[in-house]
């Protein structure tokens, strides 16, 4: 009978969703939270609006705050019930969507709630360290990594989260990412971190990769090497055809072997060596790397560095 096969899918719409909600378009709750309206947020909620109602994307009033970044919205309803790691029909959770908003406050929020920083990732979204990279927030990047965000999580479109830092330019990310303790020669489709910057030609973070260990010389799935990505006699060019014809100095390779050993755990094991000022810095990479490349009479490249 139609009318009871109508009543069969709505009842096991409902036990499918739980404490979710039924299914809904668009409410006002989802409005206030979206436009940042706290008070009428809390008005609808005391009214016995409820806090999980989703749209027919899956989408929460929690999504909405986290995504434009009003994070007394956010609280409201955190406090009221709201589920922190509900998804999206993309797989979007609220952190991700705080992450990718730039908020450190609503993402702070969110863990302290319980969110989780590594939710498994689907095709059609990425995770919330990912997220933070895409937007070059580096207070969200070292709040995911002390969060204990995967490293190596690896996204169907970006690769792991140093690839897209380096696509988008984002110094400071990808040095976050390199003291923590991510993988420098990671691959997707044979393309390295190193590829992507020498995409977007940020001599300072090709020079950053390759003083971490980067593969000067790994060949991208079209049989290209980073330095086939940089303009001729760009900065970025002359810097990667320098280390293509002169090998990492023994200081250098003594660095990274020590970084590599101690994996995630280098920056808080090197912090506790009892060693000299000096080293010290050097290995943290605390200094101020100074390049100069000069093409001299010869048309040999000399590169000159100080670090202290």
């Amino acid at each position: 009978v139609p009318g009871q096969n109508a009543m069969a899918v709505t009842a096991a719409r409902r036990s499918s969703l739980g404490d979710l909600g039924f299914w809904a378009d668009r409410t006002a709750l989802h409005e206030a939270a979206s436009h940042g309206r706290a008070l009428q947020l809390k008005q609808l909620l005391e009214g016995g609006a409820s806090v999980n109602v989703v749209t027919v994307d899956n989408i929460t009033p929690l999504h909405e705050a986290c995504i434009q970044a009003h994070p007394n919205c956010a609280r409201l309803l955190l406090q009221a019930g709201a589920q922190v790691d509900v998804r999206t029909i993309h797989g979007s959770t609220p952190l991700c969507n705080a992450c990718a908003s730039g908020s450190l406050e609503c993402a702070k929020m969110l863990l302290e709630y319980g969110a989780k920083v590594n939710p498994s990732l689907t095709a059609l979204t990425a995770s919330p360290l990912h997220e933070a990279c895409i937007q070059g927030s580096v207070e969200l990047v070292r709040l995911m990594i002390a969060s204990g965000a995967k490293l190596e999580a690896f996204d169907v479109h970006f690769g792991p989260p140093l690839h897209i830092a380096c696509a988008k330019g984002h110094l400071d990310c990808v040095k976050e990412l390199l003291m923590a303790g991510a993988n420098v020669n990671s691959v997707k489709f044979h393309e390295t971190a190193l590829h992507h910057a020498a995409r977007v030609d940020v001599v300072d973070m090709i020079e950053l990769l390759v003083e971490f260990g980067a593969n000067v010389y790994a060949s991208d799935n079209l049989g290209k090497k980073p330095a086939d990505y940089t303009t001729p006699e760009s900065p970025s060019h002359s810097y990667l055809q320098f280390y293509e014809k002169n090998s990492l100095s023994l200081q250098q390779l003594c660095r990274i072997s020590v970084r590599t050993m101690l994996g995630t755990r280098a920056s808080e094991a090197i912090g506790q060596l009892n060693l000299s000022y000096r080293i010290h810095n050097y290995l943290q990479f605390h200094h101020q790397p100074t390049i100069q490349l000069t093409q001299e009479s010869t048309g040999v490249l000399k590169k000159r560095k100080k670090y202290f």
